[in-house]
Order: C-alpha cells, then sequence, then structure tokens
C-alpha cells in the first residue's frame, strides 16, 4: 500500500502549505467569503495548535483558522485512499493471518518471569481487496497485544534479502498457527538462505556497536540488553553461514548472554568477543557452500500460488 500523506499528532503545517478549509469562512461584513472546502494558502505558522494559522485565499482574502479548521489539500484529495484504518475496519485483515509464532526472548530461551510474548507471522488479503483502489498494508499491528504480521509479499522479500527478524520468524520453535500454505512456506525456509546472510548480519552489528560506542564516549551509558542481542546475531549468522539454517534458540551461550544483559560481563570482555566473532564471521563466509543469492524463482512460484488462493472464500 502507498503510504498516505504524513500528518503526525504534533505537526504544525509550515508557511506555504495549500489547506483545504472544513469550515464556511466569514468575511469582514458577517457575510460568508469562502465555503466550506475552499483552497488557501497558509501566511503565518504559529507555535502550537492551539493558536491559530493566518490563510490567505485566492481572491487574496485572509483569515484566521484553528488546527481542526483545516485539512492537507494533498490529504483531502486522497480521501479513503490508501487509509489503513478504513481498510482493517471493513476487511477484518486481522481474521486472515495465516501464519502465527513466538519469538524474542521467549523463542530465543532468554526469558524469565517478567518476559513478554511477542508474535509475528503473515496475513494473506484476500484477494478482491489486493486489487481494489484502496490496497492492502504492507502490516497489520497490535501494540496492546504485541503482535504485528506482515502481508505475504513483504514478509517474503523480506526473507529474501535475510532480514534477521523475518528470517528468526520463519524459524521459531513456537509455531501458534500454520495454516497448509503457510506449512508449505516453512518446509522451504531454507530456500530463503544465501550469503547475503553475512552483508546483512555483519553490516548491522557493526553499526550499531559502532553508534554504542559514541554512546559510551558521549554519555557513559550502554544498553546492555541491546548488545546482548547484537552478540546472539552475530552467532546467529555464523551458523547459518556454517551449517545451513537459522538456530533460534541461543543453547550453550544463555548463559554468557544473560551475564551482557544484566551488566555483569565489561565492556571490554564484549568488545573482545565480537571482534572473534566477527572473525569467525568472515571465515564462515568464505567457506559457506550457500548460495550468492536465494532461489528468487521457487519463492516466486510459490508467491503466485498464494495468490490464486486468495480467491477463495476459506483460507488457505
Amino acid at each position: 500500500m502507498p503510504e498516505r500523506v504524513h500528518n503526525s499528532p504534533n505537526l504544525i503545517y509550515s508557511v506555504g502549505t495549500q489547506i483545504v478549509s472544513q469550515k464556511p469562512v466569514q468575511g469582514s461584513n458577517g457575510r460568508i467569503a469562502h465555503r466550506s472546502g475552499a483552497v488557501g494558502v497558509i501566511t503565518a505558522s504559529p507555535l502550537d495548535r492551539q493558536h491559530t494559522y493566518r490563510v490567505r485565499f485566492s481572491d487574496g482574502f485572509e483569515t484566521g483558522l484553528h488546527h481542526d479548521q483545516v485539512v492537507l489539500l494533498a490529504e483531502y484529495k486522497e480521501g479513503d485512499i490508501n487509509d489503513a484504518d478504513q481498510v482493517l475496519a471493513k476487511h477484518g485483515l486481522f481474521d486472515r493471518v495465516i501464519f502465527r509464532c513466538v519469538i524474542g526472548s521467549r523463542a530465543y530461551g532468554l526469558d524469565d518471569e517478567n518476559s513478554d510474548i511477542d508474535r509475528r507471522g503473515i496475513y494473506l488479503p484476500p484477494a478482491n481487496l489486493h486489487w481494489s483502489l484502496y490496497g492492502v498494508p504492507e502490516q497489520l499491528e497490535n501494540d496492546a497485544t504485541q503482535e504485528v504480521y506482515w502481508e505475504l509479499q513483504k514478509f517474503v522479500v523480506l526473507a529474501l534479502k535475510a532480514n534477521p527478524n523475518v528470517l528468526e520468524c520463519l524459524n521459531s520453535p513456537i509455531v501458534e498457527t500454520a495454516t497448509p500454505l503457510a506449512q508449505e512456506l516453512l518446509d522451504m525456509k531454507e530456500t530463503f538462505l544465501s550469503k547475503l546472510v553475512f552483508q546483512t548480519y555483519s553490516g548491522y552489528v557493526a553499526s550499531q556497536f559502532k553508534k554504542m560506542q559514541t554512546d559510551i564516549r558521549n554519555h557513559g551509558q550502554v544498553k546492555w540488553k541491546h548488545v546482548m542481542h547484537l552478540i546472539r546475531l552475530l552467532l546467529s549468522g555464523i551458523n547459518v553461514l556454517r551449517n545451513g539454517f537459522v538456530s533460534v534458540q541461543v543453547g550453550d551461550h544463555r548463559d554468557s548472554l544473560l551475564a551482557i544483559r544484566s551488566g555483569e560481563t565489561a565492556w571490554d570482555e564484549v568488545e573482545a568477543w565480537r571482534l572473534e566473532l566477527h572473525s569467525q564471521f568472515n571465515s564462515a563466509f568464505e567457506e559457506t557452500t550457500l548460495p550468492e543469492r536465494p532461489d528468487y524463482e521457487q519463492v516466486n512460484d510459490f508467491l503466485i500460488r498464494a495468490r490464486r488462493l486468495a480467491l477463495e472464500k476459506t483460507l488457505p
């Protein structure tokens, strides 16, 4: 689904922005100078939403309008097109989930009594909605229940790019829902693995550690939970290149990773382990038997079949 016009809750429109009046605009004589729906240009912006904009209309008439009395011209023209809330309300897309699993600390084997249950998965939109004017959202989110579901094509594209979150989702040891179509995808999960794991994983870890080193110099603080997951990601990437599968559970590394999360391991020790793991990652990359790229054609064939099945009333 294309992105909607950005309009955050605290946004103040800048001078020169075209707007549409949401109410009739009265002239100095008390008569209506412009009806609701008139287009104007902001000539002066307030510091907050409690004060008015100065708006000039096509005939040169200017007046003050509050934020809730105007709407962006670009947003006004969109109407309900690409409005994800409208799509969700009318079509019950959460009922189209074909795969649901648990990720995060509970899947890694790093959980305790306070750990959340983070669910991820895939939904398959009905074909008529996918082809419609409104399109479908790339992902569904429910913050209250810690759930995120990717639209099928978005999911497989991320997996082909070796996105760690998506690859771990495909390999989670805790699967709660899998329709026959989803099971077919799970059965071909190794199709998504390639040498791209090296570039994706190692590049992300290196960039994040660089930011952390800056934070330590500037603030003397570090987010140890994030550090732990970066080390875990390196361990996972090494395993993928060496053994050809994604191992989600941390196994024998559990105690060492938990010591990092609790801050018991000194930064210098963590940095030394990281550098050692990067060296192992480099060696694993040179020796891996994984292909340069994943099997795009097999995944494309699967996606086309899934699109055809989306024509059916029942969830495949």
